[in-house]
């Protein structure tokens, strides 16, 4: 990740304009840190630009030869992220 890349994940309740997120692994180049101790002190600190639906998923169900079907349909809720600074 870096500053300025927009990011989709699932959908995070709340009502922050901002959230903060602790980093598990910190690559820079060919340097990697991966401590509990060094990632303690970066934070990463992200913006919500909006909240949107994923693309429908269709779910089909019958049965042969007894003129029983459904079909459900789903569309996953997600959050457009923006990351503003690692520290």
């Amino acid at each position: 990740m870096s500053e300025g890349q927009v990011l989709t994940v699932n959908y995070i309740i709340g009502e922050k304009k901002t959230i903060d997120f602790d980093p598990i692994m910190l690559v820079d180049g060919k340097d990697s840190v991966v401590d509990a101790e060094n990632l303690a002190k970066v934070k990463v600190s992200t913006k919500i630009l909006e909240e949107l639906q994923g693309d429908k998923v269709i779910a089909l169900r019958y049965k042969a030869k007894k003129r029983v079907h459904t079909r459900r349909g789903h569309r996953q809720k997600l959050t457009k992220l923006q990351i503003v600074s690692i520290k």
